[in-house]
């Protein structure tokens, strides 16, 4: 197959024609964060071959990758078509051709879900309030509930005080047990402000009888008021009870046909999955990852509503795919596909009956691995590995994110993307044997098949990665200790930062609040009208 190039108006017009299409961005996370398409999802080189089958799960999807200067995208080209992808395409002179066609680039990341909170409080007036404002009532002891809408682990992070964990979907799901009296204000938060205005205005959607708020500008804007934060709080949304969970149901029941969410029937989606060669299926179950681990639908992945609305892209690639949306009762697949579908995803639907009469499958969601040669690469236990390193046989080379690695890794070890592999050896000391590592089995095996290819030194990969050193209680050392190349792999958030964190903060809000200008400039992102 021949890997075509496609110029960057040209791409512009296959965006806007109403067909399948991916659009890939294929160069660190850091360095896509910097400027990129506004429809382009990244996924870096260097773990293109581990993940692109979720991202793009049909072979024939027309497939377009880019990059600064098309060097990665062509790389990236060759292992897809070694993957069995049918129709690539590469953006002819990279994101610079894009810009100088008169495009728009955009900074930051999962910037189409933050333009849409942009978008949904202009358009439907979500309520907020300041921080200041919030402490007030707080030092007053006035009636209200602060319910915060992101992960558990970004809640642990920094909360505000006396916060609930109520993740994004969960909101509709479980505010009736948190707040059973009707006049109680619910305060919404995030870390700054999308999930707290999509959060606000899904229990506003809703119908809840109670005063609603978002937070402006979330945690961030709470630090930046002056006011302190709390760390590692573990106040989580309990049990929903009987009456909260008819009223959710009444409730998604009223949003569903607001917004024309559509259900299907379990026999409709085997015939979707029997088309998912001529038309793109995603399965995804917004339930919690406890609950999905506890069993879920064969086939299906986990997508927890919240995260799903608020970073559409770390998820689906494929505009204009079929989205099937599972839980157990109904009530945050509605919601999340009623945001979906404002968002311009028209074919999301929620399964009828849900995990209804299905076998389970328990456990986290594995990934298909890609084949490759293992006659070549050898497993090494952990405690081989730590003889090897005490007597100064071997040399680790760790390709996980290089936050992960500065976090924690193995003593000595070195650092790379994987998509700088071909640079490695050259950096590397002599040794008896180099070991990958990385956080999964299946990623440090294929960084090893590759190094194979480059060098004569014997290559082995340590079994069970990282989080078998880690088990063994084996000590780790911490920083950026051994890095081969710059460590761009990651976006840094303001609050990530050791200095300037405020100006940071303040500079990622108003980034946030110009969203909503640059995607009309851009005009990519269709957003459907919904009367407010």
């Amino acid at each position: 197959m021949t890997i075509k190039s496609i110029e960057a108006i040209a791409l512009r017009e296959s965006l806007l024609d109403g067909n399948e299409i991916a659009v890939i961005d294929v160069r660190e996370l850091g360095e896509f964060g910097h400027n990129h398409l506004l429809l382009a999802v990244n996924i870096p080189l260097s773990r293109i071959d581990l993940v692109i089958h979720d991202f793009v799960p049909r072979r024939s999807t027309r497939l377009v990758l880019c990059d600064t200067d098309e060097r990665l995208a062509c790389r990236a080209a060759s292992i897809l078509e070694e993957t069995g992808y049918e129709d690539i395409s590469i953006l002819k002179g990279g994101v610079v051709a894009w810009q100088g066609a008169g495009c728009e680039l955009f900074s930051g990341d999962n910037v189409p879900s933050k333009a849409f909170g942009e978008y949904v409080e202009q358009h439907f007036g979500t309520p907020n309030i300041s921080a200041e404002e919030l402490k007030v009532k707080l030092d007053a002891g006035e009636d209200l509930v602060i319910l915060d809408s992101r992960p558990l682990a970004e809640y642990q992070n920094m909360s505000i005080p006396g916060g609930i964990d109520t993740e994004g979907a969960e909101l509709v799901h479980r505010v009736r047990s948190e707040v059973p009296n009707p006049t109680t204000l619910v305060v919404v938060n995030c870390a700054g402000r999308t999930r707290s205005i999509i959060g606000c205005q899904s229990l506003v959607n809703a119908g809840l009888e109670n005063p609603v708020v978002a937070l402006k500008n979330g945690t961030m804007g709470w630090h930046l008021a002056g006011f302190d934060l709390d760390h590692g709080a573990n106040c989580v949304a309990g049990e929903v009870s009987a009456p909260a969970l008819d009223w959710a149901k009444n409730a998604a029941a009223r949003v569903a046909k607001r917004f024309g969410v559509r259900t299907i029937d379990h026999e409709t989606l085997e015939k979707w999955d029997a088309e998912a060669g001529n038309q793109t299926l995603y399965i995804l179950d917004v339930r919690l990852p406890h609950e999905y681990e506890a069993g879920h639908f064969l086939g299906s992945r986990s997508a927890p509503g919240g995260q799903l609305v608020q970073a559409t892209d770390r998820y689906i690639a494929t505009r204009h795919a079929r989205i099937v949306l599972i839980d157990d009762n109904g009530i945050r697949a509605t919601m999340t596909a009623s945001w979906l579908i404002q968002l311009g995803w028209e074919n999301a639907v929620v399964l009828k009956g849900g995990l209804d009469g299905e076998k389970l499958q328990c456990g986290p969601y594995e990934p298909p691995l890609p084949e490759f040669d293992a006659s070549k690469v050898v497993e090494i236990e952990v405690s081989e590995m730590k003889q090897r390193l005490d007597n100064g046989t071997a040399i680790v080379v760790d390709f996980a994110d290089s936050r992960t690695y500065g976090a924690g890794h193995i003593p000595t070890a070195r650092w790379t993307a994987r998509s700088r592999i071909h640079q490695l050896i050259g950096f590397l000391p002599p040794a008896e044997v180099y070991v990958a590592t990385a956080p999964t089995n299946g990623h440090a095996r294929l960084a090893a098949a590759e190094m194979v290819k480059m060098t004569s030194t014997p290559i082995a990969y340590l079994k069970g990665g990282n989080a078998a050193w880690l088990e063994a209680g084996l000590p780790q050392s911490t920083g950026a200790e051994f890095p081969i190349g710059p460590m761009d792999d990651v976006y840094e958030r303001p609050y990530d930062r050791e200095k300037g964190v405020e100006e940071a903060m303040q500079q990622y809000l108003d980034w946030e609040l110009a969203l909503v200008e640059q995607i009309a400039r851009d005009g990519t992102l269709k957003l459907p009208y919904f009367a407010s």
